[in-house]
């Protein structure tokens, strides 16, 4: 996002002042709007807890001018000289932007405006400083104005007349003892609770809400900086509020989720609104080096869980940065929009990734860490339990130095004995938290080899209290799969593969889909496959394919390439199935079936073949994704079509054979 004239950085995107210069406004309408903005920035409360000073004094200069304006436009004055005309103009800008700056201070992050306090009264006293210059060449004197519009402009004239940018002593302390805050965690050393009271009470944070709303905030600013320099600040700020957050009011309470009026759910999303991975309608689409684009979120976790091939095409990446759609976005807003559904760029933990190992960030991850941690062995209730919990899941979401802290503290043992709470949310909350905390490599041998983990998050899956919570510790043994070693060790687990086949046929929602994509990492290992034709997965996959597509034959695809092809071969209708799905499907599950029909015919003989070769239409099919199908899916309608000549030419060979032996017999043909 690019930065505002003033030098702020908006959250939200504005209109650059370049915008309005050159309206081409006749000199009526250049007045009336120059009266509708300042009676715009007149209407702006001025700030309340930092840079009141500033804000008031640019307010009331604004009030001012507004008259000024009414009074021209009363004044009906028929034109006007090409230097008032500039004037006019210039005023149009700066007023736009001083109601940008006023705007972008009251709405963004406080603790990060504290720090930019200076650099903030320096842009306010520029903005004066330009009101100053374009009221000292206004042509007041050939307007023949009246003695009291006269009076009016001196009056402005003096107003602007600042000599240096306002500071307040009050704003100066406070950010002082901001910045002290912050080099006293960087040096280890633990804040003092009754100066961080003080300091976030006069920055109005004074619960959980408002702290939560803060960080948010912070966050934005994260992604909306263009200066890479002050991101390592906004991150420190960030471990500095989480912190103060705990301490001072404690772990909040998990926010219920409301179910809105309407949601993605209700309609049909079109399929290149859709995540490849999860699909979802997309909230943060990127472009990935293969070229397909994903949601950010689906992505990172399939990055972040040791893959580094593109999940659609199946290409190595060369590389793993992931370039923002914005043309698509944009796209999906408008959609989403006109269907009246809510629409979110990103949660917000999601916004913020590690841009730097920042030493001030990290210790005040370490020092919230372990006060949740403290508090978490004391705590005797379930509902403190689970805001606690709550709190370690929102942190092990946010980055990896977050989830190296939290695991190094020793809260997986904590955390596996409310894997057995009768305590849905409770629950929910810890197995989100072990989630979150496999993404990082280190922590999936914690998961693996800490006594009572893995049993707990397979006790989830099997029998957990809600679907969520079976969903995430689908997704969790998916996240542990990305490590070879232990996707040999899950495959051979029963419990393991009947748990993740029995989610994948009875779950609701992105549970199944879960289920599905566990499964389909487990089914990389041979022996895996016999456990998994052992569970059911083929009847599974099979009754899956009008719903899911894509991961059901994908599924189907690797089951027969690792010796499964025996009990797909018996399936009820599998090859009219797949051909249903070659014909109708996305690219990507005409893909897959096409490779699954055609190992399938190599491998069982002509008996398959002759059963694909009955399917009325068949050939029309394979053609027609030879020419619209993907790369990959137009080679492997290519092998099928081959297959079936080749058949149908083995056919009439025996026919000829035959005919020629009566001919040699009788002399008569028949």
């Amino acid at each position: 996002m690019a930065v505002s004239p003033h030098g702020f950085l908006p959250r939200k995107c504005r209109p650059s002042a370049g915008a309005f210069v050159s309206l081409k406004l006749s000199d009526h309408r250049l007045l009336q709007s120059l009266v509708l903005i300042s009676h715009e920035i007149s209407s702006l409360k001025p700030l309340r807890y930092l840079l009141r000073r500033n804000s008031a004094s640019i307010v009331r200069k604004t009030k001012l001018l507004s008259v000024l304006f009414e009074e021209l436009l009363r004044a009906q004055i028929d034109c006007f000289s090409p230097t008032a005309l500039l004037c006019f103009d210039e005023l149009y800008i700066v007023l736009q932007r001083i109601k940008t700056l006023i705007e972008d201070c009251s709405s963004g992050s406080k603790t990060w405006l504290l720090i930019q306090t200076k650099s903030i009264a320096n842009s306010f006293h520029q903005i004066t400083v330009d009101l100053s210059t374009l009221m000292d060449v206004f042509p007041a004197k050939d307007m023949n104005f009246n003695e009291d519009v006269e009076e009016l402009v001196v009056l402005i004239r003096k107003q602007c007349s600042q000599k240096k940018a306002i500071v307040d002593p009050i704003d100066d302390n406070l950010r002082s003892d901001l910045l002290e805050m912050l080099d006293r965690i960087k040096r280890e050393i633990v804040p003092d609770h009754s100066k961080l009271t003080e300091i976030f009470y006069r920055l109005q944070l004074r619960d959980s809400s408002s702290f939560r709303e803060e960080l948010e905030s912070l966050e934005d600013e994260v992604q909306n900086q263009t200066n890479e320099k002050s991101k390592p600040d906004i991150i420190a700020l960030i471990g500095l509020v989480r912190y103060a957050k705990c301490v001072l009011y404690g772990a909040s309470t998990p926010r219920t989720t409301v179910r809105r009026r309407r949601s993605a759910a209700d309609v049909d999303v079109p399929a290149d609104f859709r995540c490849p991975i999860s699909l979802e309608l997309m909230q943060d689409p990127v472009v990935v080096a293969t070229g397909q684009t994903y949601d950010r979120s689906s992505i990172n976790l399939w990055i972040e869980s040791g893959h580094n091939t593109c999940p659609k095409t199946g290409q190595t990446m060369v590389h793993t940065n992931l370039i923002p759609n914005r043309a698509l976005k944009n796209l999906i807003a408008m959609w989403c929009r006109e269907q009246g559904i809510p629409f979110e760029a990103t949660e917000p933990n999601e916004k913020v990734k590690a841009v730097t190992h920042n030493k001030t960030a990290l210790e005040a991850t370490k020092m919230t860490v372990s006060f949740l941690i403290n508090k978490l062995t004391a705590s005797e209730s379930n509902e403190t339990a689970n805001r606690l919990v709550h709190e370690l899941r929102v942190l092990a979401k946010a980055e990896s130095d977050s989830r190296a802290c939290i695991a190094e503290a020793g809260a997986l043992p904590l955390l596996t004995k409310y894997l057995v709470s009768e305590d849905q949310s409770l629950q929910v909350n810890a197995v989100t938290t072990i989630l979150n905390l496999s993404i990082l490599e280190e922590n999936k041998v914690r998961i693996m080899e800490t006594d009572g983990v893995l049993n707990g998050v397979i006790e989830v899956l099997r029998s957990g209290a809600t679907w969520e919570a079976k969903g995430n510790a689908a997704a969790t043994i998916f996240s542990l799969t990305s490590v070879h070693c232990h996707r040999k060790k899950l495959g051979r687990s029963t419990r393991v593969v009947k748990g993740l086949v029995e989610l994948a046929k009875v779950g609701q929602g992105t549970s199944k889909r879960d289920a599905l994509l566990a499964i389909l990492s487990l089914a990389a290992e041979r022996e895996a496959v016999g456990k998994l034709v052992e569970g059911g997965v083929v009847e599974m996959t099979c009754d899956l394919m009008h719903g899911f597509p894509e991961e059901a034959v994908m599924v189907l695809e690797v089951v027969v390439r690792r010796g499964g092809l025996a009990a797909i071969a018996a399936a009820n209708r599998v090859i009219e199935k797949l051909v249903a799905v070659l014909r109708d499907g996305t690219d990507r599950a005409r893909e897959s079936a096409a490779a699954t029909l055609v190992n399938m015919c190599r491998k069982a003989g002509s008996e398959t073949v002759a059963e694909l070769a009955a399917v009325s239409g068949i050939e029309r099919v394979v053609w027609e994704m030879m020419g619209t199908g993907t790369e990959r899916g137009r080679r492997k309608a290519a092998s099928l079509l081959r297959i079936l000549r080749r058949w149908a030419a083995g056919l009439n060979g025996a026919a000829m054979y035959s005919t020629a032996n009566m001919i040699n017999s009788t002399g008569i043909v028949l």
